[in-house]
């Protein structure tokens, strides 16, 4: 029989490194298993924040590949501030209290003329080479993966022109997501951006999000179907991993300025004082990129000599890393636009055998998947008590030697499965 093809228009793609990679690098792996033949389209010369050229060896060799050039004004902005550029691509945000007048400049710039995104370019010459591709290859199904939002705006055309089934895949929300409110938007470009999605909601044949939350919210803006497929874990070829000897609490991605939690340094400050060898056992691992102010609450309540600085590594030694440390650090703003949030490596923690202390704001998804999971922990911000009795309790059972996780029902989170309930959509 022959397979299903299934056109996919993303921009994150190896040798992308980071999170938003993961997601659909995982889909494209197992949909051949389900008779569907990917073909993704990316762009040729993108301008990746992260990078990982390990990630290049793990693209299915039956996919089929597209490649269009790009052209990005991050690529212009880099020559006044490569730094800034990229923490900007990457959606980390500069203290709105600490911004200078190049912060300002560039994410007003950012929010007000480039709508949805920087890669708005990349819309007309997209719509221009898939129109022929699909027509040429007999393509009756397509779908688009945002952020950056401006791919699905390349499904609305290709649908109002050739009327495919396209799928709307959300990885993130769109206008509730909580960097949004940080560009600095007239009123005009929100009006905008609301606009924009409004259509892409309502003019897909089925959208996809990643979280009920997220479901719940666009289900207010339009009557089509909506299902919800997390992201998830896969088989890692990572070697057995000797646990850390020390006390490491470990939090493994990017650490962005608002999702600092005092609270927490304030519970190990407290231990500190009242244990005597916790200070020649604490370690706090911090892998990726981290804000200024993370670090500046670090050293302002004198952790810095408890503190290893590892900076981006690759995703293998990232999984690595979530094998061998004591204890994983999940954390999540605390508002109410980001209790839709569920970090993608949320699922890589859990299967990794190690306890989770989860934080974030009262009523988040990943909460409920935590519990459901018997995977760790979860506090709100003002659980001080609570957070510090579980590191207590953490660390009694580390000195013990009994420290791990005990998961259960985790097999409906690996990405075979969820590429499964994929497939049975896009055959219906």
């Amino acid at each position: 029989m022959e397979k299903k093809k299934l056109l996919i228009i993303t921009y994150y793609f190896p040798p992308a490194g980071g999170p938003g990679v993961q997601r659909w690098l995982k889909f494209v792996k197992y949909l051949p298993e389900f008779d569907v033949q990917p073909i993704v389209y990316i762009p040729e010369n993108p301008t990746y924040p992260i990078v990982d050229e390990g990630l290049v060896s793990e693209i299915s060799d039956k996919v089929i590949v597209l490649k269009n050039k790009i052209w990005e004004p991050y690529q212009l902005a880099s020559v006044f501030s490569k730094n800034k550029t990229k923490k900007i691509a990457s959606g980390i945000m500069p203290n709105k209290k600490k911004q200078s007048f190049l912060d300002k400049l560039f994410l007003w710039v950012r929010g007000n003329l480039f709508i949805p995104d920087a890669r708005v370019f990349w819309v007309k010459p997209s719509v221009a080479y898939l129109e022929k591709y699909i027509k040429e290859n007999n393509i009756d199904t397509i779908v688009t993966s945002g952020p950056p939002h401006s791919l699905h705006l390349i499904g609305l055309e290709l649908k109002q022109k050739l009327n495919v089934k396209w799928f709307a895949d959300f990885r993130d929300p769109w206008t509730t997501i909580g960097y949004h409110k940080a560009l600095r938007l007239s009123s005009y470009a929100e009006r905008k951006h609301k606009k924009l999605e409004h259509k892409v909601l309502n003019f897909a044949d089925m959208v996809i999000v990643t979280s009920k939350t997220t479901k719940t919210e666009f289900q207010a803006i339009t009557d089509k179907p909506i299902s919800v497929i997390t992201n998830g874990y896969d088989v890692e070829n990572v070697e057995k991993q000797v646990l850390d000897t020390k006390f490491t609490l470990a939090h493994i991605g990017s650490f962005l300025s608002d999702r600092n939690p005092k609270f927490l340094w304030e519970c190990l400050v407290e231990l500190l004082n009242e244990i005597p060898d916790f200070k020649s056992h604490l370690e706090i691992k911090l892998i990726g990129a981290v804000s200024q102010e993370v670090l500046d609450s670090i050293t302002e309540f004198n952790l810095n000599s408890n503190l290893n600085l590892l900076g981006y590594v690759s995703h293998h030694e990232a999984i690595a890393h979530q094998k061998k440390s004591q204890v994983l650090l999940l954390i999540e703003i605390n508002s109410e636009d980001t209790k839709s949030i569920i970090p993608g490596k949320l699922f890589e923690y859990m299967v990794s055998n190690r306890p989770i202390i989860a934080i974030g704001p009262e009523g988040s998804d990943f909460a409920d998947i935590i519990k459901e999971t018997n995977t760790g922990t979860f506090f709100n911000y003002s659980e001080k008590a609570k957070l510090k009795s579980v590191i207590l309790d953490f660390y009694n059972q580390f000195l013990e030697g009994s420290l791990q996780a005990h998961g259960v029902g985790l097999q409906q989170y690996s990405r075979k499965n969820l590429t499964r309930q994929l497939a049975q959509l896009i055959k219906e």
